[in-house]
């Protein structure tokens, strides 16, 4: 008995791709309805608090200072050991030398041990992070990432002059 033998034609794979397509749209129109994006929105100032809340940081939301700063073309000095701190915590400011970015300060209020006035400071990027650090202002003070974790570490001695400015 002959066997019959049927092949693609062009109305079958335009079909197959139409409709792999609608599920494609569909998948996504649903994804996007159903699953909440947590990220906090870091361009607005009530982002920035959550980002930081979700870092183990209560902020005194009055002291926030802002000013766009660059990246410098080459990290030397004391910029190569803030970004040792950054490469601890995933970002990198290689990626980003020579460009312009926004710090955004504020007074940590939670921090253990009463050590005095710090700071913590991010630095976004349309509206990524992309450093971030928090510092004691005292003369011996302390640097570290921005992870609550690394405030029961040692932290680094202070970077000093510190290149937050704060």
């Amino acid at each position: 008995m002959a066997r019959k033998t049927q092949g693609f034609t062009r109305k079958k794979i335009l079909t197959l791709l139409l409709v792999c397509a609608l599920i494609l749209l569909l998948f996504f129109t649903a994804k996007s309805v159903f699953v909440k994006d947590d990220t906090p929105d870091l361009n607005t100032i009530e982002g920035r608090e959550a980002y930081l809340k979700s870092l183990g940081w209560d902020i005194d939301r009055d002291s926030e200072s802002f000013r766009s700063v660059v990246v410098p073309q080459k990290l030397e000095g004391i910029m190569a050991q803030y970004n040792k701190i950054q490469l601890r915590q995933g970002f990198d400011l290689n990626k980003h030398l020579g460009e312009s970015c926004r710090q955004y300060c504020y007074d940590v209020t939670n921090y253990p041990g009463g050590t005095g006035k710090v700071i913590v400071s991010l630095y976004l990027q349309n509206g990524e992070v992309i450093a971030g650090d928090v510092h004691s202002t005292a003369v011996n003070g302390f640097m570290h990432g921005l992870s609550r974790s690394e405030a029961s570490a040692s932290p680094s001695p202070s970077l000093s002059p510190s290149p937050t400015g704060g």
